[in-house]
Order: C-alpha cells, then structure tokens, then sequence
C-alpha cells in the first residue's frame, strides 16, 4: 500500500474503483509531468448519492460532503494514470461547479470539502490554485463536479 493509501486509511477512506466515463471522454489524462482529471460526480458504485441544487434539495453541508466524494473520484482516475498516488508531487489546481438554487452564493464553501480532502491526504502538497463555480445544472442532476490537475514525479 502507498503512503497515500496508508493516509486515507487512517482518515477512514477508501480508494474507489474509477467512475466509468457518461460520454466520450477519459476519466484522466496525462501529458507530460501533468495529469488532468474530467470532472468527476459524487458517484458511488456507479449512482449519484444525492441529486439536486444546492440551496433548494441539497444543503450546504450535504453539497461540501459530495464534493469531497468527488474529490475522492478524482485521486482514483489520477491514480488510474499515474499508477501510484505516492508519485503525487503536487496538487495544482482544482475546479468545483456547484449546481445553486438561484440565490445560492456558498460555491466556496462547497468546494472546500475537495480542497480540504486533498490538503488531509497530501498537506502541503495538496495546496492549491481553486476556481468554485455555480452552475444551472450538472450531468444527472449531481448538485457538485470536481476536476483536479497534479503534477506527478519521475
């Protein structure tokens, strides 16, 4: 088991299996010393846990739960890529899009379930750049996506 493995044991987590792509896309790519993940769902054993806005059928707090989900899809398709999260150098960015109830303005909050996810796993290597986003509507009816970007070490 990696370090990383190690640490999200001790956090009580568990690597999930990659979420099969919904379209026509790779769940993440590499190109160079970089991986790109797709944006990644709250998925769990290939369902979305809850769908909805935030702010109407989701709460906040449900939303930053789901984001961490997400964030946990994420590391498994970098894994998927990179072979071994230990050969994480860095996590570079991250995106969140939050689907909002109209006057929903907490995407920050939201979103910080999968950067505070990240910073438990890898500290320091785990700060990162972050836009967090609201949006009309997301695939399925998910109320949160995430993608992440991390540079990986020879």
């Amino acid at each position: 088991m990696s370090s990383v493995e190690a640490r999200l044991a001790e956090l009580g987590v568990t690597l999930p299996e990659v979420a099969a792509p919904l379209a026509s896309y790779q769940p993440a790519v590499r190109s160079g010393a970089y991986v790109y993940t797709s944006g990644q769902l709250p998925m769990v054993e290939g369902k979305l846990r809850v769908t909805g806005k935030v702010g109407a059928e989701v709460t906040p707090e449900e939303a930053k739960e789901l984001a961490r989900l997400c964030a946990l899809n994420a590391l498994a398709a970098v894994k998927s890529v990179a072979g071994d999260l230990d050969r994480v150098a860095r996590v570079v960015k991250v995106v969140g899009f939050v689907a909002s109830a109209p006057d929903f303005t907490g995407q920050p909050a939201v979103v910080n379930g999968a950067s505070e996810l990240l910073g438990e796993v890898f500290g320091d290597k785990g700060v990162h750049a972050r836009s967090a986003v609201g949006v009309a509507v997301l695939p399925l009816d998910a109320p949160v996506e995430v993608e992440i970007q991390a540079e990986l070490t020879d």
